[in-house]
């Protein structure tokens, strides 16, 4: 067997579904949209994204899971036209109202899911996926960006499959599945042709930040679900052994940066 007799996209389908992998409902991202800031907020994550996005030659933009703009609404002082996708009609009128907040008048929306037709969806010069890449399948995914791209794509993806410390999984006794991070993307690519480049964002936990025990453990169990009152007891042991790692909600975790051109020009 040789690499290229491997169906990366199956595996990538098969972790996913192993991990209990699926896609929230637009309702559930409608209701956080509601919640979030009316503009878009600079975040050292949002700016290193910025930073190693390469805009040469790049008039057009389509932001892919757009969310409220952080990135696309950023980029878009630089570009002549940016469109913002999302499933998520809550997103999409926050990602409206920060335009118009901002004074921006060449942005539109278009409501559309990873796993929808994209048959509407306008090639653009440069496509973006910002931590909006936990889909069910890659392969499809990474080919409708490949299509939709005239010279470029950039996304980032999650290194380790896991938000969480796993030293801090261990403590609890909780077993959690990795879903498939960015090495499926690196693959499927290579058989598609391309020549991906790599780079890494740092980024901290979903735990960080807590002040006291009491919201480290509001954090977790909005992380993980419903903690047991034995995994609440070991968990608050865990923050006590280590106030300042709790603090920084463990280990840090990566982002992989990943883009490639795509010769459509």
């Amino acid at each position: 067997m040789t690499i290229s007799d491997i169906d990366f996209g199956q595996l990538y389908r098969d972790q996913m579904a192993q991990a209990g992998g699926r896609e929230k409902p637009p309702s559930a991202w409608d209701a956080k949209a509601a919640s979030m800031p009316k503009t878009p907020i600079d975040s050292p994550y949002s700016q290193a994204f910025i930073d190693l996005t390469n805009l040469s030659g790049c008039d057009t933009l389509l932001d892919m899971g757009c969310g409220t703009g952080a990135i696309g609404l950023a980029l878009a002082p630089k570009m002549k036209q940016v469109t913002g996708v999302d499933y998520s009609a809550g997103m999409l009128q926050a990602f409206q109202d920060n335009a118009l907040a901002l004074g921006l008048n060449n942005t539109r929306t278009i409501q559309c899911a990873w796993e929808d037709s994209w048959d509407n969806i306008p090639q653009c010069d440069l496509v973006i996926a910002s931590r909006s890449t936990a889909v069910m399948d890659m392969a499809d995914a990474l080919q409708k960006l490949h299509q939709t791209a005239r010279k470029r794509v950039c996304l980032t993806n999650l290194v380790g499959g896991r938000f969480i410390d796993c030293s801090l999984l261990k403590a609890i006794g909780r077993e959690v599945c990795p879903i498939p991070d960015f090495i499926y993307i690196l693959n499927i690519l290579y058989q598609m042709g391309r020549y991906p480049r790599l780079d890494y964002i740092e980024a901290r936990g979903r735990l960080a930040g807590a002040a006291n025990v009491d919201e480290f453990l509001a954090k977790a169990e909005s992380a993980l679900g419903q903690l047991s009152d034995a995994e609440k007891e070991r968990l608050t042991g865990w923050y006590h052994s280590d106030p300042e790692r709790a603090h920084r909600g463990g280990e840090d975790f990566r982002w992989a940066f990943v883009s490639w051109d795509t010769d459509h020009n």
